[in-house]
């Protein structure tokens, strides 16, 4: 009996609104995925709807961000083309974070670079994300090389035994949708503790996601702590992402409106949150307001 992928929705066709402040001008979405089903793999753990550059593009003029960041999503495993797609019709306003092959030739990477990949994710929570943690010190050096920060889409509640080899790696560190650590598990736990530390001493972290880490509805008022204490320990470290198009999510779908309630709970101050949303992510992905 073969093994059951599951089907998940997709996002909202309108992004809900009024927003709850003025989208300023510089502002990066840091995390969003394009996904084809041509070239999904067949170990994926879920089934996605196609998510087109077209249809991204429309959420950030819909919404009034002025640049985006795609990120190579584990259904589509190593084959990064549609995402390269995007970037290349896209030079000014997208960044990519590739899940690239290793131990390729340097025009390889050359084009990834050439057409706006910044970063090499690893994605240990889904399959067929294609880099697992025994490649972590070979990616480190691939980053090294090419100028690329390392992007970790992972469980807090490993960081304890995690940390000492993070620590020794040459490159920039991001961790997804702070260290996707459900708020059941609390602020005091082993996980959090490390994940503020790792933070407060040199990683950049998406204070995003937050419907991935609480049973709660909009605005997920449970996740503020959390966000709020990572914001304090690096406020020039923060960034933010709409995670579109809400991938694995089978709760309530929601709108990037919503997320950017949850945004304005973190940092209700407009000066804070303008450098979560544009200077931050400029310096991090390479914009220019």
């Amino acid at each position: 009996m073969g093994i059951t992928i599951p089907l998940c929705p997709g996002p909202p066709l309108h992004q809900g609104g009024p927003f709850p402040f003025v989208i300023p001008k510089g502002a990066v979405d840091t995390h969003a995925h394009v996904i084809s089903a041509a070239s999904f793999v067949p170990d994926r753990s879920y089934t996605a709807p196609e998510a087109t550059e077209a249809q991204y593009i429309q959420m950030l003029d819909e919404v009034g961000m002025t640049y985006g960041v795609l990120i190579q999503v584990s259904v589509n495993g190593q084959d990064n083309e549609p995402m390269l797609k995007a970037l290349a019709n896209h030079p000014q306003r997208l960044r990519g974070v590739a899940v690239p092959l290793l131990n390729q030739p340097d025009a390889y990477y050359q084009n990834m670079k050439d057409k706006g990949v910044v970063g090499i994710r690893m994605n240990v929570m889904f399959s067929g994300g294609g880099l697992d943690l025994s490649k972590l010190e070979e990616c480190d050096a691939l980053a090294r090389d090419w100028g690329w920060h390392i992007q970790f889409l992972l469980d807090a509640n490993d960081l304890p035994a995690l940390t000492p080899r993070m620590q020794n790696m040459k490159s920039t560190l991001v961790i997804d949708h702070m260290g996707y650590l459900r708020t059941s598990v609390g602020m005091e736990s082993p996980g959090f503790k490390a994940l503020l530390s790792l933070v407060r001493e040199r990683a950049w972290v998406k204070v995003s996601g937050a419907y991935r880490l609480t049973d709660q509805l909009p605005p997920y008022v449970d996740v503020v702590p959390y966000a709020q204490a990572l914001i304090e320990a690096a406020p020039d470290r923060c960034i933010w992402g709409s995670d579109w198009p809400h991938v694995a999510n089978w709760g309530v779908m929601p709108s990037i409106a919503q997320m950017l309630e949850s945004l304005a709970l973190y940092a209700p101050e407009e000066a804070l949150r303008n450098r979560i949303l544009c200077s931050n992510p400029q310096r991090l992905y390479g914009f220019t307001s």
